[in-house]
């Protein structure tokens, strides 16, 4: 098991601290999250049919999830303000598994990587579905949020090896 000085957020007397990243090159970095709303066959049939009365989910939920990763650093407290350059969320409805799968995409060119933006992203735009469908179904379950892959940085690019 790692101890705190093995993580680069505690300073020497083991409490929070934001990293310096002042020395980290400036390159180009992105990084695609997903998540997944898991729906009874009523609501994807709305979502499906633009039967929400909240109005187009899909649309919302796409609007939402690129102004949270706009928003991510308000959000993560040791999160690092960044000029992000592109965020692209993509919603697919999955006929068979009764869901919304969210893939979001970020980009900045910077000194520090962008997978807290796009996760927060999924997760603004699984929130948002959650949302807009609420008043027809209470127990949608929102799963799979994940980091599918990154580039960029001194860790070098990932990856995920399986799907979800």
């Amino acid at each position: 098991m790692e101890n705190k000085k093995d993580f680069t957020h505690f300073n020497e007397q083991g409490r929070a601290k934001m990293v310096s990243v002042s020395d980290k090159p400036v390159n180009l970095r992105t990084a695609t999250a997903a998540a997944r709303v898991i729906l009874n066959s009523e609501t994807f049939s709305l979502i499906v049919s633009g039967g929400i009365k909240k109005g187009d989910v899909l649309t919302v939920a796409q609007i939402a999830g690129i102004m949270g990763a706009k928003k991510t650093p308000e959000l993560i407290p040791m999160c690092h303000p960044v000029a992000i350059s592109g965020a692209d969320i993509n919603l697919r409805l999955d006929e068979a598994r009764l869901s919304v799968l969210i893939s979001a995409t970020v980009s900045c060119e910077g000194k520090t990587g962008v997978e807290m933006e796009a996760l927060t992203a999924a997760c603004v735009a699984a929130l948002t579905v959650y949302d807009m469908c609420k008043a027809v179904q209470k127990d949608i379950l929102i799963s799979d949020i994940c980091l599918l892959s990154k580039t960029g940085g001194v860790h070098g690019d990932f990856v995920r090896e399986e799907n979800i």
